[in-house]
């Protein structure tokens, strides 16, 4: 099974490249599932459908769902609801309060991995297109499987063994010990898919950004932490560029910004490759917009295609700090020098510079010492003394 996940500021025309992607693919023949996980729904104003928490078959070999929280959780993990509930019951909370914190941090974006993963087990589908909640909620949603294995071992402290030991002399507690099944249940499957989304050779991440400078940086951001979580990113398309030539007065500013952000972008990005989408002059709906957006964005290819096996940046615990490593091709040793500014690196590299975004822990240490032997760039951190 092949995986596609597009992510990117809201806004930036996720939900329209997923479907056109997922349309392009479905129509070389291999059976496609697109699914939004975004809690503010549009899929289905772009298909055209109402969509439900179930796929939907939009035409031959292609189907859209709408996942639905509460559907999620009546199907997945009814008894775990449950055990919430008593267990902050027992604790003396009011009920009301008690059935606001019974749902499990994460759950909306738990359940496209449950979804997932039973896709996965049953073989239904040749490729599935994750159309993403915005950058933040997405990466929310690739850390769950830690935060969930956390969080349940600090809610539940006791030994599972110990729990399920007891159940056979306590009758009452059968509905616990089903709770706990089902929370073992989910920890073990949300593993299983983390491990598909994390494999280079299943799942690439797209990222979409307008040649804007907010929605660039929150890119930037994006690009980073998906590396720091070990997510293959296989390219990046710039999405709604405006015909160069076609504009006076007021966008023709706007256009002259419009190209150096894009030159921006394709350095920042250096060497992933960087697909350009033209804006079409009017909003997309419907499946022969779609498949025009297809057309050009991947033109004669398959949409599922891998466009890159890059993995130009790494970050790696390493003697007591990290070392991130970079790959620079086309420079010679020494041309690259580096500056760091807060949470901002910059890589100076004649007239061109490159920035990235350190993720936040780094915020506690300092470069040690800076190493480039072509192609890569090695950049040693150390923690702050005291």
């Amino acid at each position: 099974m092949r995986i596609l996940l597009f992510t990117g500021k809201g806004g930036a025309g996720k939900t329209t490249t997923a479907a056109a992607t997922a349309l392009k693919a479905a129509r070389t023949g291999k059976k496609t599932l697109v699914m939004s996980t975004d809690p503010a729904h549009s899929l289905g104003d772009v298909l055209g459908l109402t969509l439900g928490p179930e796929p939907v078959e939009v035409e031959a070999n292609l189907f859209a769902q709408e996942l639905d929280i509460y559907y999620s959780m009546r199907k997945h993990w009814g008894s775990l609801r449950r055990l919430m509930l008593d267990v902050f019951r027992w604790q003396g909370v009011d009920r009301k309060i008690a059935e606001e914190l019974a749902a499990i941090p994460g759950m909306e974006e738990g359940s496209a991995f449950l979804w997932i993963e039973e896709y996965a087990r049953e073989k239904r589908f040749d490729l599935i297109v994750i159309d993403s909640a915005p950058t933040g909620e997405t990466l929310t949603l690739l850390s769950l499987p830690q935060v969930t294995q956390w969080w349940s071992s600090k809610l539940f402290p006791l030994p599972r063994m110990a729990l399920k030991g007891m159940g056979k002399f306590m009758g009452p507690a059968a509905p616990m010990l089903a709770g706990f099944e089902e929370l073992d249940a989910l920890l073990e499957k949300m593993g299983r898919v983390q491990k598909l989304l994390a494999d280079p050779e299943i799942t690439s991440t797209r990222i979409l950004v307008n040649p804007e400078r907010m929605v660039i940086a929150e890119a930037r951001r994006a690009y980073t932490y998906l590396q720091l979580y070990g997510y293959h990113v296989d390219a990046v398309i710039v999405n709604r560029i405006l015909p160069e030539g076609e504009a006076k007065g007021f966008f023709a500013a706007y256009l002259e910004s419009q190209a150096r952000y894009i030159t921006e972008i394709e350095e920042s990005f250096a060497p992933l490759p960087v697909l350009r989408m033209p804006h079409l002059g009017e909003e997309v709906f419907g499946l022969a917009l779609l498949e025009k957006v297809g057309l050009l964005l991947y033109g004669e290819s398959t949409g599922d295609a891998f466009l890159s096996m890059e993995r130009p940046l790494r970050i790696v615990e390493a003697d007591g700090g990290y070392v991130l490593s970079l790959r620079l091709p086309f420079l010679e040793e020494g041309d690259v020098k580096v500056n760091r500014s807060g949470d901002t690196l910059t890589l100076h590299a004649g007239s061109r510079r490159r920035h990235l975004f350190l993720p936040r822990f780094l915020a506690f240490y300092t470069i040690r010492e800076t190493l480039h032997h072509p192609p890569e760039l090695r950049i040693f951190f150390e923690k702050r003394p005291g």
